[in-house]
């Protein structure tokens, strides 16, 4: 129920109003001046205030500045006499929701009430949901303690009110987007579209019209005229992932958006004016395809004028327990479950997991044992199974058939395994098995493994 303040200091006029204001279902209050209407306002936060223009200490305009001052969402309504009709259009321009002439109609009340309630209850919900997304997406949305987590906040708020491009590296699941969402919905352009797209899942031969849209007779099919990502983002931000896979024919049209902020739809002669803020993200080593001519230079050069790694979550043992935590409330709350806690040693084999999958793979695991998860905390049965390459306790999971195996075939196959994982990069491989450099070539080697010598920039 909509709650109304009437002020007024002439009695007859206020109880009138009263009258019809609560026979139309409203919650209504009444205060005889200004300063009481202060007062009553403080104490049960309006929707609308219709007000009187002229009042003997606090005018109306007044009146409204202090509510105003205290909740920007309350309507205020100004009722005054037909010769100051202009002073309640000035009022109007200080943030007055409308006015009413007197003498006052009953159903003229009504109709300008119910359209400021209406409009009071929009602006409520969009903040509401400008808070959820914020909750979800912006900087409190970025779990963790460690020092390389709160360089990356430090990071995003250096750069979510700033023009510049973003360039956001690291392996697939380690939250590349959530951190461009974070970056948009804690910045001034959090009103305004976010639109993410996936530059390695879209067919190249529509990935351009994707992203600058086309004019009718561009291409076969092509009948009506269509904006792409980059007009319908005006004002806010364009987040591509897996930037590194663009073809070179769309990485130039995407350099001239960054350069000129313009671009041209497909089959178009005239420019338009974009201004988008543009975050890219990638798990390839761009550097190296440059090298390899698959990547402009200074397409990346234009990109990286910020960069921000996020590291693997393997690398951050020390944040597990608190995006456990998190992942836990989420889903209590999506499927309705009071499940109290992560039992301790389900954290410790989620600490000694190697989690190939990072972020991604953590918080599935998580949705699945609160979905499956029979008591209120969350055991090792519950789980079972989902680490892959580990048991639930931590230990691997490698069976050991009846005849036996032999140790050096299982340390080739993870040799093997890992390089090809690496990308034939020798210093990865041997990260990705927790060894130095020096000790992966020595066992390659001793293994009689292929012939493969380590090129230069394999050298940590």
């Amino acid at each position: 129920m909509a709650i109304i303040l009437v002020v007024d200091d002439e009695p007859l006029q206020r109880d009138i109003l009263k009258n019809i204001l609560q026979d139309a279902g409203y919650e209504t209050y009444t205060g005889s001046s200004g300063e009481e209407a202060v007062e009553i306002a403080r104490a049960v936060n309006p929707d609308v205030v219709l007000t009187d223009l002229k009042m003997k200490q606090m005018s109306g305009i007044d009146l409204m500045e202090q509510i105003k001052t205290g909740n920007d969402e309350t309507a205020i309504i100004i009722m005054t006499a037909f010769g100051s009709v202009p002073t309640a259009v000035e009022a109007m321009k200080k943030g007055a929701f409308d006015y009413l002439s007197k003498p006052l109609e009953k159903e003229m009340v009504l109709l300008t009430v119910k359209r400021a309630v209406k409009t009071v209850e929009l602006l409520k919900k969009n903040r509401e949901l400008q808070s959820a997304l914020f909750n979800k997406f912006g900087i409190e949305g970025i779990v963790g303690n460690t020092r390389a987590v709160k360089d990356v906040v430090g990071l995003v708020k250096k750069v979510n009110d700033s023009p510049v491009t973003v360039l956001v590296l690291g392996e697939s699941g380690t939250g590349k987007e959530l951190v461009a969402r974070a970056i948009h919905y804690s910045g001034t352009r959090s009103t305004k579209p976010f639109t993410a797209i996936n530059c390695a899942s879209i067919p190249e031969a529509l990935l351009e019209s994707e992203l600058f849209g086309y004019e009718p007779g561009a291409f076969t099919g092509a009948s009506t005229r269509r904006a792409g990502l980059f007009e319908a983002s005006n004002g806010g931000t364009v987040f591509l992932d897996e930037i590194g896979d663009l073809p070179p024919a769309t990485q130039s049209k995407i350099l001239r958006v960054l350069q000129e902020k313009e671009l041209r739809r497909l089959g178009g002669r005239d420019t338009i004016k974009v201004n988008v803020k543009i975050i890219a993200a990638t798990n390839k080593d761009l550097e190296k395809e440059i090298e390899n001519g698959r990547f402009r230079e200074d397409l990346y050069y234009r990109l990286r004028v910020v960069t921000i790694e996020l590291p693997p979550l393997r690398e951050r043992k020390e944040d597990v327990a608190a995006l456990s935590a998190y992942f836990l409330e989420k889903y209590n709350k999506e499927f309705g479950r009071r499940i109290k806690k992560i039992s301790d040693s389900v954290l410790r084999a989620f600490e000694d997991y190697h989690w190939p999958g990072n972020i991604r793979q953590l918080e599935a695991v998580i949705e699945r044992a609160v979905l499956i998860c029979d008591t209120d905390n969350i055991m090792l049965s519950d789980i079972k199974g989902e680490l892959r390459g580990r048991k639930a306790d931590g230990t691997l999971d490698i069976e050991i058939p009846d005849e036996g195996i032999v140790f050096d075939d299982l340390e080739k196959e993870l040799l093997r395994k890992a390089m090809a994982k690496a990308g034939g990069v020798a210093a990865r491989a041997a990260k990705l098995l927790g060894m130095s450099y020096k000790t992966f070539w020595y066992r390659w080697e001793k293994l009689s493994l292929e012939n493969l010598s380590p090129k230069k920039e394999d050298v940590p």
